[in-house]
């Protein structure tokens, strides 16, 4: 008898093994890993996505969100690729929402070739300052640019580096920097960001602040500092967002206009990369 509850407790450990070597804690819930055909490192496009909040996403997630497609990946924390499903990023579990990049990714499938899929690496980190990106500081635990370059160099293994995708400014705004001082910011970071992937004319795609601030003007400064930035880097665009929606709280984009702005990023970009 006592060999037999031996036995069975070996079998039931076992068991339970081996279902946790399926699951992925990417994002604390429970995701089957599947085995991934990957296209050749030419035809996997990789997107960075890189700023504060309103780039983690903080929109409500629903059923249509989590829609798997077998041509969009996305990293986790791990840097495992695997398909890719909201909530992507994974730094901060607790305000984990929708972001752009699905939308980002299923907009860009209707516009490259069919042997082309897309690998988005999530590395935005709510309430960063451009400051903090520029010096590395580790903000909520992330070492701002020095997660930007591991998350890269993994990604790189695999794919092809094609664009970041960047929004901002919010911090920055309340902290009352001025458009010239902004303006001088961006110019610094993304020329780090530039060298640290190796590629001077890297496409950037910077997206604007909202409509909805309570500080408006302040938002309405950075605003212009990222219209006069872009205009003097040719591989820079911009995307508008005065007639998009807040979720309730005046600072964070709701759901339906994260799922616009992933379009005008893919819009934006495929300008930049053609």
């Amino acid at each position: 008898m006592c060999k037999f509850l031996k036995s069975l407790l070996f079998l039931i450990v076992l068991i339970g093994c081996g279902e946790n070597t399926n699951s992925d804690e990417t994002t604390g819930t429970s995701r089957q890993k599947q085995t991934l055909e990957l296209p050749q490192q030419s035809n996997l496009w990789v997107f960075v996505m890189a700023g504060q909040s309103n780039m983690t996403g903080r929109g409500t997630i629903e059923p249509r969100d989590t829609i798997r497609n077998n041509r969009i990946f996305a990293i986790n924390n791990k840097n495992d690729i695997v398909l890719a499903q909201e909530p992507l990023h994974f730094y901060e579990p607790s305000g984990a929402g929708l972001d752009c990049g699905m939308s980002f990714g299923l907009e860009m499938l209707k516009n490259v070739p069919l042997e082309v899929s897309i690998l988005l690496i999530p590395t935005a980190v709510g309430g960063s300052s451009i400051e903090q990106w520029i010096n590395d500081e580790t903000w909520r635990g992330v070492a701002l640019s020095s997660n930007f370059r591991e998350r890269v160099k993994a990604s790189q293994k695999h794919g092809t580096l094609k664009g970041i995708l960047w929004h901002q400014g919010e911090s920055d705004a309340h902290k009352g920097r001025t458009k010239e001082e902004h303006l001088e910011n961006m110019g610094t970071l993304f020329g780090r960001l530039r060298a640290i992937v190796g590629q001077a004319s890297l496409p950037i795609v910077v997206g604007k602040l909202g409509s909805f601030g309570i500080q408006q003007k302040q938002w309405d400064q950075i605003n212009a500092s990222i219209e006069a930035y872009a205009s003097s880097d040719d591989f820079c665009e911009v995307i508008e967002t005065f007639d998009l929606k807040h979720k309730g709280d005046s600072l964070h984009f709701n759901s339906a206009a994260q799922r616009e702005m992933g379009k005008r990023y893919a819009r934006a970009i495929l300008e930049l990369i053609n």
